[in-house]
Protein backbone atom coordinates (compact mmCIF):
# COMPACT_ATOMS: atom_id res chain seq x y z
CA UNK A 1 0.00 0.00 0.00
CA UNK A 2 1.55 3.37 -0.76
CA UNK A 3 1.10 6.24 1.38
CA UNK A 4 0.23 10.14 0.96
CA UNK A 5 3.77 10.73 2.06
CA UNK A 6 5.23 8.56 -1.05
CA UNK A 7 2.87 9.74 -3.30
CA UNK A 8 3.90 13.29 -2.80
CA UNK A 9 7.67 12.73 -2.47
CA UNK A 10 7.33 11.01 -5.78
CA UNK A 11 5.68 13.96 -7.55
CA UNK A 12 7.73 16.29 -6.03
CA UNK A 13 11.03 14.53 -7.69
CA UNK A 14 9.41 14.32 -10.65
CA UNK A 15 8.98 17.94 -10.85
CA UNK A 16 12.25 18.45 -10.63
CA UNK A 17 14.12 16.11 -12.33
CA UNK A 18 12.24 17.27 -15.41
CA UNK A 19 13.49 20.75 -15.87
CA UNK A 20 17.05 19.41 -15.23
CA UNK A 21 16.83 16.64 -17.48
CA UNK A 22 15.93 19.58 -19.91
CA UNK A 23 18.54 21.61 -19.35
CA UNK A 24 21.04 18.94 -21.23
CA UNK A 25 20.51 17.62 -24.79
CA UNK A 26 19.62 14.09 -24.97
CA UNK A 27 22.80 13.65 -27.69
CA UNK A 28 25.43 15.41 -26.30
CA UNK A 29 27.62 12.90 -26.83
CA UNK A 30 27.03 12.88 -30.53
CA UNK A 31 26.87 16.80 -30.51
CA UNK A 32 30.68 16.75 -29.19
CA UNK A 33 31.63 14.16 -31.95
CA UNK A 34 30.55 16.47 -34.60
CA UNK A 35 31.95 19.42 -32.88
CA UNK A 36 35.42 17.84 -32.77
CA UNK A 37 35.31 17.08 -36.89
CA UNK A 38 34.42 20.33 -37.79
CA UNK A 39 37.14 21.81 -35.89
CA UNK A 40 39.78 19.59 -37.11
CA UNK A 41 38.04 19.94 -40.74
CA UNK A 42 38.41 24.02 -40.49
CA UNK A 43 42.32 23.31 -39.57
CA UNK A 44 42.60 20.38 -42.41
CA UNK A 45 40.42 22.32 -45.10
CA UNK A 46 38.97 19.50 -45.31
CA UNK A 47 42.42 17.80 -46.91
CA UNK A 48 43.58 14.29 -45.86
CA UNK A 49 44.89 13.42 -42.24
CA UNK A 50 47.62 10.72 -42.68
CA UNK A 51 48.67 9.14 -39.37
CA UNK A 52 52.30 9.08 -38.26
CA UNK A 53 55.08 12.10 -37.55
CA UNK A 54 53.61 12.93 -34.58
CA UNK A 55 53.93 11.83 -31.14
CA UNK A 56 51.73 12.95 -28.74
CA UNK A 57 53.39 12.73 -25.29
CA UNK A 58 50.29 12.24 -22.64
CA UNK A 59 49.43 10.29 -19.73
CA UNK A 60 46.33 7.73 -20.47
CA UNK A 61 45.03 7.75 -16.82
CA UNK A 62 44.44 11.27 -15.70
CA UNK A 63 43.71 12.11 -12.13
CA UNK A 64 43.20 15.86 -12.34
CA UNK A 65 41.93 17.06 -15.69
CA UNK A 66 42.73 20.88 -14.75
CA UNK A 67 46.15 20.57 -15.42
CA UNK A 68 47.27 18.15 -18.00
CA UNK A 69 50.95 17.97 -18.89
CA UNK A 70 50.93 17.26 -22.92
CA UNK A 71 54.09 17.23 -25.50
CA UNK A 72 53.84 16.99 -29.24
CA UNK A 73 56.75 15.81 -31.43
CA UNK A 74 57.41 16.51 -34.89
CA UNK A 75 59.58 14.15 -37.13
CA UNK A 76 60.83 17.11 -39.44
CA UNK A 77 64.34 18.83 -39.92
CA UNK A 78 62.67 21.99 -39.47
CA UNK A 79 64.85 23.20 -42.41
CA UNK A 80 63.71 25.57 -44.99
CA UNK A 81 62.02 23.56 -47.31
CA UNK A 82 60.39 20.69 -45.10
CA UNK A 83 59.71 22.30 -41.68
CA UNK A 84 56.21 22.40 -39.00
CA UNK A 85 54.37 25.22 -40.20
CA UNK A 86 51.62 24.38 -37.17
CA UNK A 87 50.88 22.18 -34.06
CA UNK A 88 47.32 22.13 -33.00
CA UNK A 89 45.59 20.23 -30.16
CA UNK A 90 41.99 18.66 -29.69
CA UNK A 91 40.35 17.41 -26.98
CA UNK A 92 36.96 15.04 -27.89
CA UNK A 93 34.77 15.55 -24.79
CA UNK A 94 35.90 19.13 -23.99
CA UNK A 95 32.86 21.84 -24.55
CA UNK A 96 35.51 23.53 -27.19
CA UNK A 97 37.11 20.94 -28.84
CA UNK A 98 40.35 23.41 -29.90
CA UNK A 99 42.87 23.69 -27.33
CA UNK A 100 45.91 24.89 -28.97
CA UNK A 101 47.67 26.53 -32.28
CA UNK A 102 51.33 26.49 -31.66
CA UNK A 103 53.01 28.47 -35.05
CA UNK A 104 56.43 27.31 -35.87
CA UNK A 105 58.87 27.50 -38.24
CA UNK A 106 62.43 26.41 -39.13
CA UNK A 107 64.30 28.53 -36.88
CA UNK A 108 62.73 27.19 -34.41
CA UNK A 109 65.24 24.21 -34.46
CA UNK A 110 62.63 21.49 -33.36
CA UNK A 111 58.88 20.45 -33.64
CA UNK A 112 58.18 20.07 -29.79
CA UNK A 113 55.61 21.96 -28.33
CA UNK A 114 54.70 21.23 -24.36
CA UNK A 115 52.21 22.86 -22.39
CA UNK A 116 49.21 22.03 -19.70
CA UNK A 117 45.31 21.56 -21.09
CA UNK A 118 41.91 21.64 -19.55
CA UNK A 119 40.69 18.41 -20.30
CA UNK A 120 36.49 17.49 -19.55
CA UNK A 121 36.15 13.94 -19.91
CA UNK A 122 37.49 10.65 -20.57
CA UNK A 123 37.86 10.29 -24.68
CA UNK A 124 40.30 11.42 -27.27
CA UNK A 125 43.36 13.71 -27.20
CA UNK A 126 44.17 14.46 -31.13
CA UNK A 127 47.47 16.01 -31.96
CA UNK A 128 47.57 17.40 -35.83
CA UNK A 129 50.56 19.28 -37.21
CA UNK A 130 50.65 20.62 -40.70
CA UNK A 131 53.62 20.47 -42.78
CA UNK A 132 55.34 23.35 -44.87
CA UNK A 133 54.27 20.94 -48.05
CA UNK A 134 50.41 21.33 -46.71
CA UNK A 135 50.41 17.98 -46.03
CA UNK A 136 48.80 17.40 -42.42
CA UNK A 137 49.95 14.13 -39.85
CA UNK A 138 48.42 13.24 -36.77
CA UNK A 139 48.12 11.05 -33.53
CA UNK A 140 45.61 10.28 -31.24
CA UNK A 141 45.64 8.65 -27.62
CA UNK A 142 42.68 7.96 -25.67
CA UNK A 143 42.55 9.27 -22.17
CA UNK A 144 40.61 8.38 -18.85
CA UNK A 145 39.73 11.32 -16.98
CA UNK A 146 38.57 10.91 -13.10
CA UNK A 147 38.49 14.36 -11.90
CA UNK A 148 36.56 16.74 -14.58
CA UNK A 149 38.76 19.71 -15.85
CA UNK A 150 35.90 21.68 -17.47
CA UNK A 151 32.71 21.96 -14.87
CA UNK A 152 31.20 24.15 -16.78
CA UNK A 153 29.83 23.79 -20.24
CA UNK A 154 29.59 26.12 -23.05
CA UNK A 155 28.40 26.09 -26.09
CA UNK A 156 28.62 22.92 -27.90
Amino acid sequence: MTTRRQVLLAAAGALAAGPARAELPPNIAALREAALKEAVRKVSGGAQVKAGRVKLDIAPLIDNGNTVPVTVTVESPMSAADHVKTIHLFTEKNPQPFVLAAHLGPRAGRAQVSTRARIADSGTVIALAQMSDGSFWSDSVKVVVTVSGCLEDGPT
